[in-house]
């Protein structure tokens, strides 16, 4: 029997987030507002999903922050 199985971290843009200036590239952007959570799929179907969190994150260098 073939069983196909995966597990990893996702990131879905949710929308525009506020400007700020990046500590890390030092650059005033506009953030993008980004959903990110853990999943297990099983047969490329996500059945579970954990540690839902809201970050914001770089539009240049992709440093991301708590939203």
């Amino acid at each position: 029997m073939l069983f196909f199985f995966g597990y990893g971290s996702k990131r879905r843009q949710v929308g525009a987030g506020g400007v700020h200036t990046c500590p890390r590239c030092h650059n005033t952007t506009q953030w993008a507002r980004m959903r990110q959570y853990n999943q297990l799929t099983v047969f490329f179907v996500p059945v579970l999903r954990w540690k839902r969190v809201t970050v914001e994150q770089c539009g240049i260098c992709g440093q991301t922050a708590a939203a």
